[in-house]
């Protein structure tokens, strides 16, 4: 089997551990490369698109974008549906967490915390809201968003969810997403795999 990297910043969130997660459910024995804030300034200008998570597999040359690496690890294990337009509805979804990205997290760097403020009670009052009844409208009988199988969009749910469901982003509530609760219950379905559960049992 080729040597496998994934490369991340050293902390349990966001894109890659979405890729690590993914990786571990399908089984892959991989190197989890963990980068403290210099060491990956010495590496960015060699990154494929000047950031992470960036995706090694011997043979290859290094991939960026961490929905291509979802999409890449899916297709190859199982975790992303055979048939084109399920797929491509989970793919939609994917892309949906990144809005979502692109949409609050200019909202960390905000100094002014009066403004902050305003913001993410503007983001829980409206945003937020709308952006989950979305999802919701694509989700079945579930508990995953395809059904009985768990895919790599399962996973970027449960990653983006987590703080909010935890109450851990200031002025957003934690009960910001009860409005939909198929989104919430695929989060809790990915949190409850015996595979996502030993993940966590290792301390990562």
């Amino acid at each position: 089997m080729p040597t496998t990297t994934l490369t991340y910043f050293d902390m349990p969130a966001s894109r890659g551990e979405e890729c690590r997660l993914a990786l571990h459910i399908a089984g892959v024995p991989f190197t989890d490369e963990r980068l403290k804030g210099p060491e990956w300034q010495a590496r960015k200008a060699t990154a494929p698109f000047g950031a992470l998570p960036i995706f090694t597999v011997e043979g290859h040359p290094p991939l960026g974008q961490s929905n291509t690496i979802l999409r890449l690890i899916g297709k190859q294990h199982g975790l992303l549906p055979t048939d084109l337009w399920e797929s491509a509805k989970h793919e939609a979804i994917m892309e949906a967490v990144e809005d979502l990205r692109h949409r609050m997290g200019p909202m960390m760097r905000i100094k002014d915390e009066a403004e902050k403020k305003r913001q993410r009670e503007e983001a829980a009052r409206e945003y937020l809201p709308q952006w989950a009844a979305n999802i919701e409208k694509q989700i079945g009988a579930g508990p995953f968003i395809g059904g009985e199988k768990i895919s790599v969009a399962d996973l970027k749910i449960f990653v983006v969810l987590g703080l909010y469901l935890k109450g851990g982003v200031d002025h957003v509530p934690a009960t910001v997403f009860d409005g939909s609760p198929k989104v919430v219950a695929v989060h809790n379905a990915v949190k409850a795999h015996p595979a996502v559960q030993a993940w966590y049992a290792q301390k990562h």
